[in-house]
């Protein structure tokens, strides 16, 4: 693992990890703003033609289209990552999103963009995840010491959500503006972020294993993670928790048809959980959590629950409460809109504990030569829960109202989480992110390579 001179030093001390870091915040900012923009151009385009329920379908379709390569990919994505520079592959990906984004663009500059354009490139947004997510993952660790890693998946969790905050709000703005806007800019950060990742130096390598064929090694990671029980608790409790409570993919609807909000509207709710995760990452930037963690992670995962909740239901609470819509300084104030966005920002700080903890127990419990397979099924599990998750919510809200699918998502959540307090107790048990002895001894393989 790469080392500077003082093992303890912060990580933005270290070039690679600051370059890193840079690279991982300007690229979360354009796929956070594609996403909010691609997500508002299909529902708008899907309203001309169909109800509610049909256009929130399509959404759904969205995010299964993205979902598709993922799957597919990931038995893959993690063997190539730990056999491969992972930098060159972060590099590859991050120039199929800038092409990706450029593409868009064009078409919309030029009037030719369709559903169907819209659909290949959340394919190609799926492509691009699967093998930059496992990558950008067993990357960091190579980055800084074992000493300050936790400090270091914070640190690198402030640069995805502050890109999630700005992101939707710029993408939301931008699209008032005109889509293509949207789309030049995220083109422009793409590039930027791949500039960024060019300044990474050399880094460890895992040896080179070749007393295994390519599927054993496949075969390994997945099989890791299922003996490794407190390592499938964190990886299943996300995927179940936020599959089923995924209720930002109908936040076009919200906008749109509910709290009739617009684009601006919209901005403004999708930066609402970045707000609330990133506030909690810089927290523990500042003091990261050292005890009890596994029983605070499932406390997170039934606030997250409560909080989409709360939001699902806001219009009905104000309502019942008989809040009337007033002004601040002049300006008009939605009841509803407050509480929707307040809720985000909760389910977004409690979805951040959740993230932090599993992040780092999953870093830390695993041996540098299979990080990369072991990142691929962990991705492949939190692309089940986000973008399956998105086609969950379609077509639960398709079958429910927008509202009864959130609803039904907030209440699953949190009965997912008392099913998985009983079923694992080694979360209950996790009192730190320290790992088994044998991870501080050799990989089986052999020392990482320079």
């Amino acid at each position: 693992m790469a080392t500077t001179a003082d093992p303890h030093q912060h990580p933005l001390r270290i070039a690679n990890f600051r370059a890193y870091w840079l690279s991982r915040f300007t690229g979360t900012i354009a796929v956070s703003a594609m996403s909010i923009v691609i997500g508002w151009q299909v529902y708008n385009i899907a309203r001309e033609t169909m109800d509610i329920r049909q256009a929130a379908f399509m959404l759904g379709m969205i995010g299964f289209a993205q979902f598709v390569p993922l799957f597919l990919l990931t038995p893959i994505t993690g063997l190539v990552a730990d056999s491969f520079d992972r930098r060159w592959i972060v590099r590859g990906t991050t120039a199929l999103l800038v092409l990706t984004a450029a593409t868009l663009w064009l078409l919309t500059w030029t009037g030719h963009l369709t559903l169907g354009v819209l659909f290949v490139a959340a394919v190609a947004f799926g492509v691009a995840r699967a093998f930059s997510g496992p990558a950008y993952s067993a990357l960091a660790p190579n980055l800084v010491p074992r000493a300050v890693l936790p400090t270091a998946i914070a640190i690198s969790s402030i640069a995805w959500q502050v890109g999630t905050i700005a992101g939707p709000s710029v993408g939301g703005l931008l699209y008032a503006i005109h889509p293509e806007v949207a789309y030049g800019v995220a083109t422009i950060l793409f590039v930027v972020a791949l500039l960024f990742m060019f300044l990474i130096g050399p880094v460890p390598q895992p040896a080179a294993q070749t007393d295994h064929r390519p599927l054993a090694r496949i075969i390994e990671g997945f099989t890791y993670v299922r003996r490794n029980r407190l390592v499938l608790a964190t990886i299943t409790l996300d995927l179940f928790a936020v599959l089923l409570a995924g209720a930002t993919s109908l936040l076009p609807v919200y906008s749109r048809d509910i709290l009739h909000v617009g684009s601006q509207g919209l901005g403004v709710l999708a930066a609402g959980m970045g707000i609330g995760a990133a506030v909690t990452a810089i927290w523990f930037s500042v003091r990261p959590m050292s005890t009890n963690v596994g029983v605070k992670m499932l406390a997170a995962v039934v606030v997250f629950g409560l909080a989409i909740l709360t939001f699902g239901i806001a219009t009905p609470i104000v309502n019942l409460l008989g809040i009337a819509p007033g002004t601040i300084g002049g300006i008009p104030v939605q009841p509803a809109f407050v509480l929707s966005l307040v809720a985000l920002i909760v389910a977004g700080g409690a979805d951040m504990i959740s993230v932090y903890v599993r992040q780092s127990l999953i870093q830390l419990h695993t041996p540098d030569a299979m990080r990369g397979r072991v990142s691929a099924v962990s991705q492949l599990t939190i692309s089940a829960s986000n973008e399956l998750g998105e086609f969950e919510s379609g077509v639960m809200a398709s079958l429910l109202g927008p509202v009864g699918a959130v609803v039904f998502g907030g209440v699953g959540a949190i009965a997912i989480t008392i099913g998985w307090a009983r079923l694992f107790p080694e979360l209950g048990r996790a009192k730190t992110f320290d790992p088994p002895e044998i991870l501080e001894t050799e990989p089986e393989h052999g020392e990482a390579k320079p």
